[in-house]
């Protein structure tokens, strides 16, 4: 596949994936005869994992070391599964954090919510 065609596949562009290759995001992509980028479909997984993991906001270091710890094959699975238990409590945390924050803007809002109800009331009894 093109850069392209991988580009709209995984909703990406083109300079994303140039750069995920280049900091070694992703393993080096083999290219054709001309030089182009071939991506196969063992890419375009690669790519859809470092998507999700920056989605849940793994750090850019973080991915890089793993996918060199892969490169370097199965004498790293342990490694490799604890930077992946490190950062699944990481994003636990960051929920918690969130909820947290969630929890209070939802309180806050309600207090406003219930403070443009008392002055609506006024007016109301003001018009009768």
């Amino acid at each position: 596949m093109t850069i392209a065609e991988v580009s709209k596949r995984v909703g990406l562009s083109p300079d994303t994936l140039r750069y995920y290759e280049r900091v070694g995001l992703i393993p080096k992509v083999n290219r054709n005869e001309s030089g182009v980028r071939d991506y196969t479909e063992e890419d375009c997984v690669w790519i859809e994992f470092i998507k999700c993991m920056r989605k849940a906001g793994l750090p850019v270091k973080v991915l890089i070391e793993y996918v060199s710890l892969y490169q370097q094959g199965p004498s790293t699975i342990n490694t490799r599964k604890q930077i992946l238990v490190k950062q699944r409590q990481q994003l636990i945390n960051n929920i918690r954090d969130m909820q947290e924050t969630l929890d209070y803007l939802d309180r806050k809002i309600e207090r406003y919510e219930e403070t443009i109800m008392r002055a609506e009331d006024k007016l109301v009894a003001v018009q009768r």
